[in-house]
């Protein structure tokens, strides 16, 4: 066997790692283009006419129908073209951030997570209830149709002002995704779950709800009460202090932990009771 591979000249090797790197760097081109139009209005579209051709084309050739073929062609080769048209926003969007998205994401996500925790402590202590959704590998452009579309930089007083009382926009929720402000008054999925506290109100229902069908993570403030909580994989935490919601952040936004919200709070339980023994082994 090892005289056999020996014997194989090196250019065919160099010609199979060839091929190897071209059918990976095609996966991943693909594999990253739908991931990042995953939540495009735009996506269904091409999809139902990319099946409509395919079908259209295989019936040409069985059939053999020549005028069909001919024309479906020439359709074909403005696919290209076709794509440009139906994601030119997104496009535009994607090339815009691409110098600089791989370098600065975590630092905008570490400024969202700030501003978002600023907003938070501040509406809670005048008890202004609030409803702020990150999304996260799952899109919520669904919910971003039907409601009122932004594009504005994440920033605490903007958040303040929108969930302000009597704020036009203060009903429904606000969606994030990245470090913009996307969309505001969104009406999110209420939870069908039977064992929830009977206390809590619509928008830790919603929060719930989101969190059950997404993996977006939910910042709820409590009209009633002031309370922080956050909801995220069909899990609500509540009474958080601004730092404790800071460090969920960190974890399930920087870090994109898939872990669900229970086990991201033993870890962090874990890890404050580590800090807690590191403190007293210095004072002792």
């Amino acid at each position: 066997m090892m005289n056999t591979l020996l014997s194989i000249p090196g250019s065919v090797i160099i010609n199979y790692l060839k091929m190897g790197l071209e059918i990976l760097i095609i996966t991943v081109v693909i594999y990253k283009t739908l991931h990042y139009l995953r939540g495009a209005r735009g996506a269904s579209v091409l999809a139902g006419v990319t099946i409509l051709l395919l079908v259209l084309t295989w019936l040409s050739k069985q059939f053999q129908l020549d005028v069909l073929n001919w024309l479906l062609n020439g359709i074909w080769s403005t696919v290209g073209v076709a794509i440009v048209i139906i994601f030119q926003p997104e496009l535009r969007r994607a090339f815009a951030q691409l110098g600089s998205f791989s370098f600065f994401q975590g630092r905008r996500r570490r400024e969202v997570i700030t501003e978002i925790v600023n907003a938070s402590a501040n509406m809670a202590r005048r008890k202004c209830g609030a409803l702020m959704v990150v999304e996260r590998r799952i899109g919520l452009q669904n919910l971003v149709d039907d409601s009122v579309k932004l594009d504005i930089k994440v920033n605490s007083m903007v958040l303040e002002s929108i969930f302000f009382p009597n704020s036009p926009l203060h009903d429904g929720a606000v969606i994030i995704r990245d470090d913009r402000i996307i969309a505001a008054r969104a009406i999110l999925p209420l939870t069908r779950a039977e064992n929830i506290s009977i206390r809590l109100g619509t928008r830790h229902r919603a929060a719930l709800g989101i969190a059950e069908e997404t993996d977006a993570v939910t910042v709820v403030i409590s009209e009633e009460t002031g309370t922080i909580s956050i909801a995220c994989r069909g899990a609500l935490h509540r009474d958080l202090s601004p730092e404790e919601l800071a460090n969920y952040l960190e974890k399930l936004i920087i870090e994109q932990d898939e872990s669900d919200l229970e086990e991201v709070a033993q870890m962090l339980e874990i890890q404050a009771e580590q800090r807690e023994t590191a403190l007293d082994m210095e004072d002792k």
